[in-house]
């Protein structure tokens, strides 16, 4: 299948595109809304198809990977909601190495971020993505139910157990006691809330266009944060000068990155607002900054 790319569509679609993924309007308003840009045959449904994910473009690293050793299992969260179930990746190899916690965006584990957390075991990362609907079943597999099930999981005991299996994580006797903290939109501001919340006891976070947390908290953060953000994504960047303010005050080591002419969700490479220039300085940023983190 060809791949779409942000340029085929006119920047409002995308826009209302990303109102929908992000619960601010309905299906059928998106439907509605992009009815004007049906055009040449292709028809609001269709476009409706076209702009969603497709996992078969997310796999750079395949489950089998000889390098690599992956398997699910369960981690206890009795402030959460009992328990949180997630995908473990770590590279074949038996050594202590240090841990990067995955969090999602608000459509649960889907095989996009089960694939980063792959990428990190390639780079000899200990990665665990947790799955935050785990209470409701898991991810269901289609995207439409899962942001269904994201609205019936209480937000603050899905909170508490993203942060049970950072704990977990780090108390693994495979890991060197170094945790850092990747997140992508949702799980952008998971990630800056988990460095509110640990402290000292986060040692980096890589916040993808993440909300980002008030003054008063931020000044609580101890992890270096590398902030990554889409020019074109005004309702979260315009955040950043704040969070960068905030952070300075804090005596926090960080760094804010805005790539220009990119959409909201320009890592996630399933959908035609994939940005590969930036997703790939992007990523390139995020290991740099845990490798000098995490391994000194």
């Amino acid at each position: 299948m060809e791949r779409k790319t942000a340029s085929d569509f006119p920047q409002r679609l995308l826009d209302l595109f990303d109102s929908y993924v992000h619960g601010g309007i309905s299906r059928r308003a998106f439907l509605d809304g992009a009815q004007k840009f049906a055009a040449g045959g292709a028809t609001a449904a269709a476009l409706f198809e076209m702009l969603r994910p497709n996992y078969a473009l997310a796999i750079q690293i395949p489950p089998d990977d000889p390098r690599i050793s992956a398997r699910r299992v369960s981690v206890p969260s009795p402030p959460g909601t009992g328990a949180i179930a997630g995908y473990l990746v770590r590279p074949a190899t038996a050594e202590t190495l240090p841990a990067v916690v995955v969090i999602h965006e608000n459509r649960g584990l889907n095989p996009y971020i089960e694939d980063v957390a792959r990428r990190l075991a390639v780079a000899d990362f200990i990665a665990f993505a947790p799955d935050g609907l785990t209470s409701a079943g898991g991810y269901p597999g289609d995207d439409e139910k899962a942001l269904a099930l994201f609205k019936t999981v209480d937000s603050g005991k899905m909170q508490a157990d993203f942060l049970a299996a950072a704990e977990w994580l780090k108390a693994r006797p495979d890991c060197t006691g170094k945790l850092g903290a990747v997140g992508f939109c949702f799980g952008g501001g998971v990630v800056n809330r988990l460095a509110v919340s640990m402290g000292s006891d986060l040692s980096a976070a890589v916040p993808f266009y993440g909300t980002q947390p008030p003054a008063a908290d931020a000044a609580k953060i101890k992890a270096p944060i590398d902030a990554q953000y889409a020019g074109l994504d005004t309702r979260i960047t315009s955040g950043w000068p704040a969070f960068d303010g905030a952070l300075t005050a804090a005596g926090v080591p960080h760094e804010g990155h805005v790539y220009e002419g990119a959409n909201h969700g320009f890592h996630n490479d399933t959908t035609p607002r994939y940005d590969e220039a930036a997703a790939k300085a992007a990523w390139a940023r995020t290991i740099d900054w845990l490798n000098k983190y995490l391994r000194s």
